[in-house]
C-alpha cells in the first residue's frame, strides 16, 4: 500500500501543473459563466441574481438570436457538408500513390493553415472584391458576371464556406492518415472480384474511413460554432445581418453592450446545442456502423 500511495503522489506530482492549469482557466471559468448567465451583469456593478431570465429573454425576447442561429446552423449543415465532401474526395485522390510529386500536392494543400486568420481575411477580401478580384476576374474571361460576394447577403455565407474550404488542409491530412491505415489487401480482393475504382470507394474506402470522418465532422461542428474572426474582421455581422454568426453575436453581447449575464447563457446554449449535435452523430454512427 505504502509503494501504492507513493507512485499515486509521484503521479499527482507530476501531473499537478495541468490540475493547476484546469482548475484555474477551466473549471472556474465554466462555473463562473454558469453563475453570470443567472444574473444581471454589465461589468461595472455588480452582478444581480435574475434567474433563468437571461434564457427566457434570449428564447422569446431576441428576434436577432434565430437569425443568427439560422445563419449558423446553414454554415454546419450547408458548409460544413461542403467542406467534408471535397476534403474526402480530395483526400483520396491525395493518397494515389502512382502518380509522382505527390507529395507536392499534399504540401500545397495544407499550406494556407499556416496562415494567420487575420492575414488569411484580408487576403479573401482582396481574393473577392467585386470589380478587382481575382476570382470574378477569372469568371468574367469565360463569359460570368460575378457576385458581390461579402458585399451580398445571397453570396457572403458562400464566400466564407470557399474560405473555409482553401484553409481546410488540416482536415485533408487527418483523412490522409487514415486512409493510410487502409489495407491494401482490401483493395486487391475487390480488384480480383472485378470491383472498379467508384464501388471500391463506397464499399472498402468510405466504411473504413468513418471513424475519421465522424472526428472530423465533431470538430467541424463546434469549429463552425466558434467561428468569430472571419466575420468580425470582413464584414461585422453584415450586409443585412447575414453573417452575424452565434460568436460574433456573443462577442457583442459581452464586450459591446457589456451585458456579460446575458452573453453567459448564450454561451450555455451553445454548449448544449454542441452537445446535442454530438451525440446525435455519435448515435447515427453507431447505427451506420450496425448496418455493416
Amino acid at each position: 500500500m505504502n509503494m501504492a500511495r507513493k507512485d499515486l503522489l509521484n503521479g499527482l506530482l507530476f501531473i499537478s501543473p495541468w490540475i493547476v492549469g484546469f482548475l484555474c482557466f477551466t473549471l472556474y471559468p465554466l462555473v463562473s459563466s454558469f453563475y453570470y448567465s443567472l444574473t444581471d451583469y454589465d461589468i461595472i456593478n455588480p452582478p444581480v441574481f435574475v434567474g433563468l431570465e437571461n434564457y427566457k429573454t434570449l428564447f422569446t425576447g431576441d428576434n436577432l438570436f434565430y437569425k443568427v442561429l439560422k445563419n449558423t446552423l446553414f454554415m454546419v449543415f450547408v458548409g460544413l457538408t461542403v467542406i467534408t465532401a471535397c476534403t474526402v474526395f480530395i483526400s483520396i485522390l491525395l493518397n494515389n500513390k502512382k502518380i509522382k510529386g505527390m507529395a507536392f500536392f499534399r504540401v500545397v494543400f495544407f499550406l494556407p493553415t499556416l496562415v494567420p486568420f487575420v492575414i488569411l481575411s484580408i487576403l479573401w477580401v482582396w481574393v473577392l472584391q467585386p470589380d478587382s478580384g481575382i476570382v470574378n476576374t477569372i469568371l468574367g474571361w469565360i463569359g460570368i458576371d460575378g457576385p458581390g460576394w461579402f458585399s451580398s447577403p445571397v453570396w457572403a455565407k458562400p464566400a466564407f464556406i470557399l474560405m473555409a474550404l482553401w484553409g481546410a488542409g488540416g482536415s485533408i491530412i487527418i483523412y490522409l492518415a487514415g486512409l493510410q491505415g487502409i489495407p491494401e489487401s482490401l483493395y486487391e480482393a475487390a480488384s480480383i472480384d472485378g470491383a472498379n475504382s467508384l464501388q471500391k470507394m463506397f464499399s472498402i474506402t468510405l466504411p473504413m474511413l468513418r471513424p475519421v470522418i465522424l472526428f472530423n465532422v465533431i470538430t467541424g461542428i463546434i469549429g463552425t460554432f466558434q467561428s468569430f474572426a472571419e466575420s468580425f474582421i470582413i464584414t461585422q455581422g453584415g450586409p443585412d445581418g447575414s453573417t452575424m454568426f452565434y460568436s460574433l453575436y456573443l462577442y457583442q453581447n459581452a464586450f459591446q453592450y457589456a451585458k456579460m449575464g446575458y452573453a453567459s447563457a448564450m454561451a450555455w446554449v451553445l454548449l448544449l446545442i454542441a452537445l446535442i449535435f454530438t451525440l446525435i452523430l455519435f448515435k447515427v454512427s453507431g447505427r451506420w456502423g450496425n448496418n455493416d
